[in-house]
């Protein structure tokens, strides 16, 4: 039997990593609460923000409090999928027979950091595509499996264009959520500096949870349920970026899936085995963000898109509870 945890203890889990978290990334509540949400679905994130907001900061913290192994992969445009993945290479052993080994990339981790992934070429962002949605690695015509649990979590700047290679609409969908980290308010850059003139908050964090405990959390939540109004809310909420005119090209069924799978997360974070309406609109805008294609091209530009599914969110007829 697959293992699961109780409601009660994933919220007091999740409470505890999110507290956790705030003492380092301060000023991010609703950042940290969704990339939480991401994690207890098993989705890699997009981190989209400008340099020097925390980014790094918020992905070594997340990998100490869940005790995952994590490694970090600067990208550049000489990046080669090898050097993501891995490679063989031939050996010789004591008897002189030769073999072919394979060599791990830093893929094979539980926590893959993709430092401003927009600086890598679109040859070595597509080596990144089997990982990402099979959890895999193929080399060699054989296949290695990743470890679990397995996530993405990838950075870029959303206003530097030189040097940089956009992510491709079938790249952008294998992401869970696209989240940006805002900037602290002048009360909260000041508790900052403060608190870091001898000490780094990131030193003295400690897990609060092992890599099994969080794959017992991800079947947890797959456990909650929704009833079939909440499920035709949410397909509505889909069906309307189909037909809304500003947009090209709608939601697709893999992103009405991960929208459901991030609405149980939010639920069991509440402790709720069940889902209501809002547990929909709260991941709406972090899921669906970057997977909106407009008639004129791609809605690259953050406000552009959380305009549209905003005017969606209020057009569409949330059901009676």
């Amino acid at each position: 039997m697959t293992d699961i945890i109780r409601i009660s203890e994933l919220k007091l889990l999740t409470e505890q990593l999110m507290t956790e978290t705030a003492r380092v990334i301060v000023g991010a509540p609703d950042t940290i609460r969704m990339l939480t949400a991401a994690l207890l679905c098993g989705g890699h994130v997009l981190l989209e923000d400008l340099p020097g907001t925390g980014k790094t900061t918020l992905v070594k913290a997340i990998a100490v409090l869940t005790g995952c192994e994590s490694r970090r992969v600067q990208c550049t445009p000489d990046l080669m999928p090898a050097d993501l993945t891995g490679f063989e290479i031939l050996q010789q052993d004591s008897t002189g027979s030769r073999k072919m080994e394979f060599r791990q990339g830093p893929v094979f981790t539980n926590l893959l950091l993709a430092d401003e992934i927009n600086r890598m070429a679109p040859r070595s962002q597509a080596g990144l595509l089997e990982c990402m949605a099979e959890h895999q690695v193929t080399a060699g015509g054989k296949t290695y499996p990743l470890p679990e649990p397995f996530f993405v979590i990838a950075t870029q700047n959303p206003i530097e264009l030189q040097g940089t290679f956009p992510l491709p609409e079938a790249q952008l969908d294998r992401f869970f959520m696209r989240l940006s980290m805002g900037t602290p308010n002048r009360n909260q850059e000041l508790a900052i500096l403060a608190d870091r003139q001898l000490t780094d908050p990131l030193d003295t964090l400690s897990p609060v949870m092992a890599p099994e405990k969080l794959i017992a959390a991800q079947n947890t939540v797959r456990e909650v349920s929704a009833s079939e109004a909440v499920l035709d809310y949410l397909l509505s909420l889909v069906d309307a970026t189909r037909s809304h005119p500003k947009l090209r090209f709608g939601l697709s069924t893999r992103a009405a899936l991960a929208l459901r799978h991030a609405a149980q997360a939010v639920a069991a974070m509440e402790g709720r085995d069940y889902l209501l309406p809002d547990d929909v609109k709260a991941v709406w805008i972090p899921v669906c963000g970057h997977r909106l294609q407009a008639s004129d091209g791609l809605l690259s530009d953050r406000k552009a898109s959380e305009a549209v599914l905003t005017d969606i969110l209020r057009t569409v007829e949330v059901p009676k509870q």
